[in-house]
């Protein structure tokens, strides 16, 4: 065959190749709860948790997100997107509704009930490891990336992290810290160890300042003093609740101690400080400035 020929023909060739259907590339991940998951180029995407819906957002799939659960704030456009219960109170039948072709959550999503039915309607569900940790948040994204073949973007988002904690400045001398969740007056509760608030406070050179029991306790004035908190921490959300800082200063407490007294009171975006998500090596960055800023105020 002469060269020409044959070039014609591998032309001709390509040409009839190129108008058939193409295969998209799958991406397969085993999840956190040892379940295998397989998607191919994911159109109909739902997204359950704050700092899980931030991720997909930030690999650069929020065009194909179709809703989120209320847990979910970052990035404003989630708030033009069905909105679904919080992502540990959902129903099944809200979710097939919606005919996604993948759910993306973390394993603390429930009732386990609902991912049954889900899944038993052959509807892939990944779900990402849920602890509030750096590695727990790099872990997330290079899970992510990988199913929806977006490493490349991964590698970015995990870089960005490291970039930023290199650049951590920690205040000195290290400040005590009392991490306030707030949803209103009637509803306080302090961190202790064991907390996704408290290793923020950690990785940003403060002190958690109660340390006497793990998870969330609530507030009471007597264990407050007892703290000796210079700085309250609260997320945004939490302060407005209370009706800012004044109403804050107003709980049973506050106001007795050093952090009251001299209203040192840092607020950061709720997802920012607590998400674990893409921003979370900003997030300590600016939570160690905040706290290292004695002048500043909410």
């Amino acid at each position: 065959m002469k060269p020409s020929v044959f070039a014609h023909w591998l032309i001709a060739l390509v040409a009839v190749w190129l108008t058939l259907p193409q295969a998209s590339l799958a991406g397969k991940v085993t999840d956190t709860t040892g379940a295998k998951v397989e998607v191919s180029s994911p159109e109909r995407i739902v997204s359950l948790g704050g700092g899980i819906t931030e991720l997909v957002f930030a690999l650069g799939l929020g065009d194909q997100v179709i809703a989120v659960d209320a847990s979910s704030v970052y990035p404003p456009k989630v708030f033009e997107l069905k909105r679904l219960p919080y992502h540990r109170q959902l129903s099944a039948e809200g979710i097939l509704s919606l005919q996604p072709d993948l759910v993306v959550a973390s394993d603390a999503v429930g009732p386990e009930a609902v991912v049954t039915q889900i899944r038993d309607a052959g509807l892939p569900i990944v779900r990402l490891p849920s602890d509030a940790t750096v590695e727990g948040a790099k872990e997330r994204i290079r899970m992510l990336a990988k199913l929806v073949d977006r490493n490349k973007q991964g590698k970015q988002l995990v870089g960005d992290i490291d970039r930023a904690l290199d650049k951590l400045a920690k205040p000195a001398p290290a400040p005590r810290v009392v991490f306030i969740y707030a949803r209103g007056g009637g509803t306080l509760n302090v961190a202790g160890l064991d907390t996704g608030a408290g290793r923020m406070v950690e990785l940003a050179g403060g002190v958690n300042a109660v340390t006497g029991y793990t998870g969330y306790k609530p507030l009471t004035a007597e264990s407050l003093v007892l703290a000796k908190p210079d700085v309250f921490l609260l997320t945004s959300r939490g302060l407005e609740s209370l009706g800012g800082t004044e109403g804050l200063l107003e709980q049973p407490g506050v106001s007795l101690t050093p952090a009251g007294q001299n209203k040192r009171i840092v607020v950061l975006d709720d997802l920012l400080l607590l998400g674990f998500g893409p921003r979370v090596g900003e997030g300590v960055v600016e939570l160690a400035k905040r706290l290292g800023d004695p002048d500043f105020t909410p």
